[in-house]
């Protein structure tokens, strides 16, 4: 933990409520992208809660690493959260009836945040759950790998190795996104189905459809009529 984030818990759990303030404006973004994860669009609600846990027990934190304490109070409050969904039916509220509520930021700036964490987050999401999870951790929290561990129960190795895993899929996946798009003659700014004007006649000749020359139509020759001797003589 830096030392400016372990002077902000010591000053909040005299009650400094600007140390508070402090730690929740450090910390939120990733405890909410991590809840994210975890929840989906429940995950400003379980972060309200997890928040009520941490002022109600600061006062009993003894030290270590807070971001991994706080982190444990929030995987704690999830998975609460869904048992109690799996006990209870939900009604999910369409996204349209959010358009109307007001804002209280910037909305370019959370427009633009929010484009770029949803990108990241269903990235994440599709590598399998130790892997995902691990990601956040260690990516988006910023634990290291025994913290992660304590978080999770598991070994900082095996934090270590999902970690790695998780990550190296990822890039994988943004290397697929960034592809340039197949190009006729290696010429990127080729579209692939061009339009046809090879119709036209080339100098003069008959008219050309895709590469094969059509001929022109043949005369259909018949047998020729023998002339009579009157028409000779006429002629």
């Amino acid at each position: 933990m830096t030392g400016e984030l372990s002077d902000a818990v010591s000053a909040a759990q005299s009650g400094d409520e600007d140390a508070f303030r402090y730690l929740y404006r450090s910390l939120q973004p990733g405890l909410l992208r991590y809840l994210t994860a975890l929840v989906g669009a429940d995950a400003e609600d379980v972060a309200s809660e997890t928040w009520l846990q941490i002022s109600r027990d600061l006062p009993t934190f003894t030290g270590g690493e807070f971001r991994a304490w706080t982190v444990t109070i929030a995987r704690n409050r999830a998975m609460d959260h869904l048992r109690r969904l799996r006990r209870r039916p939900s009604l999910p509220v369409p996204v349209q009836a959010l358009t109307e509520l007001a804002g209280d930021g910037d909305t370019a700036e959370r427009a633009d945040e929010t484009i770029s964490t949803e990108a990241a987050l269903a990235l994440i999401a599709t590598l399998p759950p130790r892997e995902a999870e691990a990601v956040l951790l260690r990516a988006v929290i910023g634990l290291d790998a025994e913290s992660a561990g304590r978080v999770l129960g598991r070994r900082a190795g095996a934090v270590r190795t999902a970690a790695h895993r998780g990550l190296r899929r990822l890039a994988t996946l943004l290397d697929r996104q960034t592809e340039p798009t197949p190009s006729v003659d290696g010429d990127a700014t080729t579209p692939l189905l061009a339009p046809d004007t090879s119709s036209a006649p080339v100098d003069g000749g008959p008219p050309v459809v895709g590469a094969k020359v059509v001929p022109p139509p043949r005369r259909r020759i018949g047998r020729s009529r023998q002339t009579s001797p009157a028409e000779q003589a006429e002629g």
